[in-house]
Protein backbone atom coordinates (compact mmCIF):
# COMPACT_ATOMS: atom_id res chain seq x y z
CA UNK A 1 0.00 0.00 0.00
CA UNK A 2 1.40 3.37 -0.96
CA UNK A 3 -0.51 5.42 1.65
CA UNK A 4 -2.53 7.22 -1.05
CA UNK A 5 -5.88 8.45 0.15
CA UNK A 6 -9.00 8.35 -2.00
CA UNK A 7 -12.19 10.27 -1.63
CA UNK A 8 -15.45 8.41 -1.32
CA UNK A 9 -16.41 8.98 -4.97
CA UNK A 10 -13.31 7.18 -6.23
CA UNK A 11 -13.90 4.37 -3.74
CA UNK A 12 -17.50 4.06 -4.91
CA UNK A 13 -16.35 3.78 -8.50
CA UNK A 14 -13.71 1.18 -7.67
CA UNK A 15 -16.00 -0.95 -5.50
CA UNK A 16 -19.19 -0.42 -7.52
CA UNK A 17 -20.96 0.52 -4.30
CA UNK A 18 -23.10 3.61 -3.88
CA UNK A 19 -21.95 6.52 -1.72
CA UNK A 20 -24.93 5.82 0.51
CA UNK A 21 -23.90 2.18 0.97
CA UNK A 22 -20.31 3.13 1.82
CA UNK A 23 -21.56 5.68 4.36
CA UNK A 24 -23.88 3.02 5.81
CA UNK A 25 -20.96 0.62 6.26
CA UNK A 26 -19.03 3.45 7.93
CA UNK A 27 -21.92 4.13 10.33
CA UNK A 28 -22.16 0.38 11.05
CA UNK A 29 -18.44 0.36 11.88
CA UNK A 30 -17.50 -2.08 9.14
CA UNK A 31 -15.22 0.23 7.19
CA UNK A 32 -14.20 3.39 8.94
CA UNK A 33 -12.33 5.85 6.72
CA UNK A 34 -8.62 5.90 7.45
CA UNK A 35 -8.56 9.67 7.52
CA UNK A 36 -10.58 12.84 7.01
CA UNK A 37 -9.68 15.79 4.87
CA UNK A 38 -9.43 19.27 6.37
CA UNK A 39 -12.95 19.81 5.09
CA UNK A 40 -14.17 16.67 6.88
CA UNK A 41 -14.47 14.46 3.80
CA UNK A 42 -13.94 10.74 4.25
CA UNK A 43 -10.58 9.52 2.95
CA UNK A 44 -9.90 5.87 2.25
CA UNK A 45 -6.82 3.75 1.63
CA UNK A 46 -6.30 0.66 -0.49
CA UNK A 47 -6.85 -1.45 2.64
CA UNK A 48 -10.24 0.22 3.16
CA UNK A 49 -11.17 -0.63 -0.44
CA UNK A 50 -10.17 -4.26 0.20
CA UNK A 51 -12.46 -4.36 3.24
CA UNK A 52 -15.33 -2.94 1.21
CA UNK A 53 -14.75 -5.62 -1.42
CA UNK A 54 -14.99 -8.33 1.25
CA UNK A 55 -18.30 -6.85 2.38
CA UNK A 56 -19.53 -6.53 -1.20
CA UNK A 57 -18.76 -10.22 -1.78
CA UNK A 58 -20.46 -11.31 1.45
CA UNK A 59 -23.67 -9.35 0.91
CA UNK A 60 -25.18 -11.44 -1.95
CA UNK A 61 -24.41 -14.59 0.02
CA UNK A 62 -26.80 -13.44 2.74
CA UNK A 63 -24.30 -12.63 5.48
CA UNK A 64 -25.55 -10.15 8.07
CA UNK A 65 -23.73 -6.98 9.07
CA UNK A 66 -22.83 -8.66 12.36
CA UNK A 67 -21.33 -11.63 10.53
CA UNK A 68 -19.40 -9.27 8.25
CA UNK A 69 -18.07 -7.45 11.30
CA UNK A 70 -17.10 -10.75 12.94
CA UNK A 71 -15.25 -12.02 9.87
CA UNK A 72 -13.44 -8.71 9.36
CA UNK A 73 -12.43 -8.73 13.03
CA UNK A 74 -11.09 -12.27 12.71
CA UNK A 75 -9.12 -11.51 9.54
CA UNK A 76 -7.78 -8.26 11.01
CA UNK A 77 -6.54 -10.12 14.06
CA UNK A 78 -5.05 -12.91 11.92
CA UNK A 79 -3.17 -10.28 9.92
CA UNK A 80 -1.75 -8.90 13.16
CA UNK A 81 1.53 -10.12 14.59
CA UNK A 82 1.00 -10.82 18.28
CA UNK A 83 -1.14 -13.98 18.41
CA UNK A 84 -0.55 -17.12 20.37
CA UNK A 85 -0.97 -20.42 18.56
CA UNK A 86 -4.24 -20.99 20.41
CA UNK A 87 -5.64 -17.59 19.42
CA UNK A 88 -4.61 -18.17 15.81
CA UNK A 89 -6.33 -21.58 15.80
CA UNK A 90 -9.56 -20.11 17.18
CA UNK A 91 -9.54 -17.33 14.59
CA UNK A 92 -8.80 -19.74 11.76
CA UNK A 93 -11.72 -21.90 12.89
CA UNK A 94 -14.00 -18.84 12.73
CA UNK A 95 -12.79 -18.00 9.23
CA UNK A 96 -13.27 -21.64 8.15
CA UNK A 97 -16.90 -21.45 9.32
CA UNK A 98 -17.43 -18.44 7.07
CA UNK A 99 -15.66 -20.24 4.24
CA UNK A 100 -18.01 -23.19 4.65
CA UNK A 101 -21.06 -20.92 4.85
CA UNK A 102 -19.98 -19.10 1.71
CA UNK A 103 -19.46 -22.38 -0.15
CA UNK A 104 -22.95 -23.55 0.87
CA UNK A 105 -24.52 -20.30 -0.31
CA UNK A 106 -22.62 -20.44 -3.60
CA UNK A 107 -23.95 -23.97 -4.18
CA UNK A 108 -27.52 -22.76 -3.54
CA UNK A 109 -27.02 -19.83 -5.89
CA UNK A 110 -25.71 -22.17 -8.60
CA UNK A 111 -28.91 -24.21 -8.36
CA UNK A 112 -31.00 -21.04 -8.55
CA UNK A 113 -28.99 -19.82 -11.53
CA UNK A 114 -29.40 -23.14 -13.35
CA UNK A 115 -33.16 -22.96 -12.80
CA UNK A 116 -33.26 -19.37 -14.01
CA UNK A 117 -31.25 -20.24 -17.13
CA UNK A 118 -33.55 -23.19 -17.82
CA UNK A 119 -36.57 -20.90 -17.49
CA UNK A 120 -35.03 -18.32 -19.82
CA UNK A 121 -34.26 -21.06 -22.39
CA UNK A 122 -37.84 -22.33 -22.15
CA UNK A 123 -39.19 -18.85 -22.81
CA UNK A 124 -36.77 -18.33 -25.70
CA UNK A 125 -37.78 -21.64 -27.26
CA UNK A 126 -41.46 -20.72 -26.90
CA UNK A 127 -40.89 -17.36 -28.57
CA UNK A 128 -38.90 -18.96 -31.40
CA UNK A 129 -41.54 -21.68 -31.90
CA UNK A 130 -44.31 -19.11 -32.13
CA UNK A 131 -42.24 -16.82 -34.33
CA UNK A 132 -41.62 -19.68 -36.78
CA UNK A 133 -45.33 -20.63 -36.71
CA UNK A 134 -46.39 -17.03 -37.41
CA UNK A 135 -43.92 -16.77 -40.31
CA UNK A 136 -45.34 -19.90 -42.00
Amino acid sequence: MDGKHMQIGEVATRTELSLRTIRHYDEAGLVVPSARSQGGFRLYTERDVERLMVIRRMKPLGFTLEQMRDLLDATDRLDGDALSTGERDVLLARVREYEQGAAEQVAKLRVQLARAEEFARTLHERVERNRNTAAS
